[in-house]
């Protein structure tokens, strides 16, 4: 895939910091329940933290209850690209940023009682948050 922003893994190594890179660029999860943006309850827009894409809303942010931030849609459907991930024993679909093609974490149809049924899974480090 080609993204708009194409840097080599150098280039990202030198702008994020370790725990960053290693959600962003290299899949990592950080530990449920830790993520600075877990409890954020402001309006505002969440950006991809490696190009500042925007991501996703406030307004479709959830408490799932699964210890990391939850929205049930993103900002647009082309702002985030869904892939297969068999990694760890199992099937899920990882969400990238479709800008830079960064890790964000997962989406699972598990979001009951949301209007789409979804639940994207996000690591606080892979986002930037903007107050309205």
């Amino acid at each position: 895939m080609t993204y708009n922003v194409d840097k080599s893994e150098q280039e990202w190594r030198e702008e994020l910091d370790p725990e960053r890179y290693a959600v962003l660029r290299q899949a990592a999860t950080e530990r449920a329940w830790t993520g600075e943006l877990l409890d954020e309850k402001r309006a505002g827009l969440y950006t991809c933290a490696a190009c500042g894409a925007e991501l996703f809303k406030s307004g479709t942010k959830f408490d799932s209850g699964c210890g990391w931030p939850s929205f049930y849609d993103s900002v647009r459907p082309e702002a985030v690209e869904l892939i297969e991930d068999r990694s760890l024993g199992m099937v899920r679909t990882e969400v990238r940023c479709a800008n830079c093609g960064s890790h964000l974490g997962h989406v699972f149809d598990d979001g009951f009682g949301t209007p789409t049924g979804l639940r994207y899974c996000m690591n606080s480090l892979a986002l930037d948050f903007e107050a309205e």
